[in-house]
C-alpha cells in the first residue's frame, strides 16, 4: 500500500518538534458544481525544527507519535519570505 504525503502550509511551530500543516482541499459541490475548499490542519513531526511559519512542505503519513501526531515533515518545498 502506498505511503500517503501531502501538501500544506505550516500556521504554527511553537511546541517543540511539532509543527501544524494546513492542507487544503478543493471539490466540486455535489448540486452546484461550484468548486468548494476544505482546509483541514494536521500535526507533524519535525524533528531538527527547522520550519517556520508560511513555509510550503510535504508531510508524510507514518505510525502514531503521539494522540493527535501521524504525520511527519519529509522536506521544506519553499521557504517563507516573513521573518519571524
Amino acid at each position: 500500500m502506498p505511503v500517503k504525503e501531502k501538501l500544506g502550509v505550516v500556521v504554527s511551530n511553537k511546541m517543540q518538534k511539532t509543527i501544524v500543516v494546513k492542507i487544503e482541499n478543493r471539490y466540486p459541490h455535489p448540486i452546484y458544481s461550484k468548486t468548494m475548499l476544505k482546509t483541514k490542519k494536521y500535526l507533524a513531526h519535525d524533528e531538527l525544527q527547522e520550519c517556520n511559519i508560511g513555509d510550503k512542505v510535504l508531510v508524510q503519513e507514518c505510525r502514531p507519535l503521539s494522540k493527535r501526531k501521524r504525520w511527519k515533515l519529509v522536506k521544506i518545498i519553499s521557504k517563507s519570505s516573513l521573518i519571524s
